[in-house]
């Protein structure tokens, strides 16, 4: 992949050796491995170096691992998310990757900006942790349904949010895991918060977004009907060489991994044929193929 080091296209795989070593034959150059809620029983040493064996010799690498559930709680389930973040920042090393990603958590339906304090009081020491193993981590800006007022699961939604985050925690290594998708379907233009925020995006997740502005229009945003879709990229309405184009402007270096498992269309047994389209549309917007320049 000579020349295309700087951004790379993977996708998202459940922590499975077995299912990584089938996705990676269709051209992609990284794999985030995601959590759910927790770690659960794994062993993350084991699955380091069942998940090296599987790539060795392919020119794949892990982008980043991930734990997706809210820390910020006082109950058991939050307890877990602290012990899950916490025991993947110090294996992340073992996977060859320098991000651990999820999301930030929240207070249970309070308002955004009341879940500050306690961000700052459970991530300082974790940032800590991660800078002593050279690891960032990245929050995803993924609403899960959650407004400013009132959610379940995260506080990073935008740039009013990030704002606060990194006020309260103004660390190098503390960042985003940004995708277009959640920004698009709440109307809102992702580029010029790319343009701005670009140096805090440590990982990108490929998904987009699918607006009908005429089903909006027509019977509004509490309508009967569904206007806004999740996408994989090449079938939404993000201009993803624009987006490559701004990270690459910006110095962005790192991973493009596809989150699949959202398209409405290309889903089923249609699902991995979705994602292969969607990093071959990417690579594309990169640049395509690389060419050496004349000497």
């Amino acid at each position: 992949m000579p020349g295309h080091d700087d951004i790379r296209i993977g996708t998202l795989v459940k922590p499975d050796a077995a299912y990584i070593k089938q996705v990676i034959p269709h051209g992609f150059e990284t794999v985030s491995i995601t959590f759910w809620k927790t770690i659960g029983t794994t062993d993350l040493n084991r699955l380091a170096a069942e998940v090296a064996e599987v790539l060795e010799e392919t020119g794949v690498t892990v982008s980043s691992v991930g734990v997706f559930g809210n820390p910020l709680m006082d109950d058991a389930d939050a307890a877990e998310a602290r012990r899950s973040w916490a025991a993947l920042i110090d294996a992340a090393p073992r996977f060859g990757c320098d991000i651990v990603c999820g999301f930030t958590g929240r207070l249970v339906d309070r308002p955004i900006d009341e879940s500050m304090k306690r961000f700052g009081e459970v991530f300082r020491p974790l940032a800590e942790q991660a800078a002593g193993n050279g690891v960032r981590l990245a929050f995803e800006n993924c609403d899960m349904g959650g407004t400013w007022q009132k959610g379940d699961w995260n506080v990073a939604h935008g740039p009013a949010a990030w704002e606060m985050m990194f006020n309260e925690l103004p660390l190098p290594n503390v960042g985003l895991e940004w995708e277009p998708c959640h920004q698009l379907v709440k109307l809102a233009d992702p580029m010029p918060q790319l343009r701005k925020w670009c140096g805090k995006i440590f990982h990108v997740h490929g998904k987009d977004a699918t607006i009908h502005w005429d089903v909006l229009r027509e019977n509004g945003m509490f309508g009967p009907k569904q206007w806004a879709f999740h996408r994989t990229p090449g079938f939404g309405d993000s201009n993803w060489t624009e987006i490559i184009s701004e990270l690459r402007r910006h110095g962005f270096k790192g991973s493009i991994d596809i989150e699949g498992w959202h398209d409405p269309v290309y889903k089923g047994e249609m699902e991995m044929t979705g994602q292969v389209h969607g990093m071959q549309y990417l690579k594309k917007c990169r640049g395509g193929g690389f060419a050496a320049n004349p000497v």
